[in-house]
């Protein structure tokens, strides 16, 4: 199994980014998939979620500023990072979850004030 996660970098306070996961190894489908960060000092925590049917889920924080998506048929999925604030610099985690739990390797998202 493995989840590659790409789309990081440096950007503004106010500027956005898209995160992408391509996922293999697993019935895509079937999964949850989901977004955690880590910021330097901080324990990880859970950004976006999807589920198989795409109901979707967001941490308050990111609420109406981050969109998560997915594509089936590539065995992908997104996150749309909107008015990005220094605070959600961090290393963002793509996760896969069904009855066994699998994580990317993470890309490093920095917002500069």
């Amino acid at each position: 199994v493995q989840l590659q996660a790409s789309g990081g970098g440096l950007v503004q306070a106010g500027g956005s980014l898209r995160l992408s996961c391509a996922a293999s190894g697993i019935t895509f489908n079937m999964y949850t998939m989901n977004w955690y960060r880590q910021a330097p000092g901080k324990q990880r925590e859970l950004v976006a979620a999807i589920t198989s049917g795409g109901n979707t889920n967001y941490a308050d924080s990111v609420k109406g500023r981050f969109t998560i998506s997915r594509d089936n048929a590539k065995n992908r999925v997104y996150l749309q990072m909107n008015s990005l604030k220094p605070e959600d610099t961090a290393v963002y985690y793509c996760n896969a979850i069904r009855i066994a739990n699998y994580w990317g390797q993470g890309t490093l998202v920095t917002v500069s004030s």
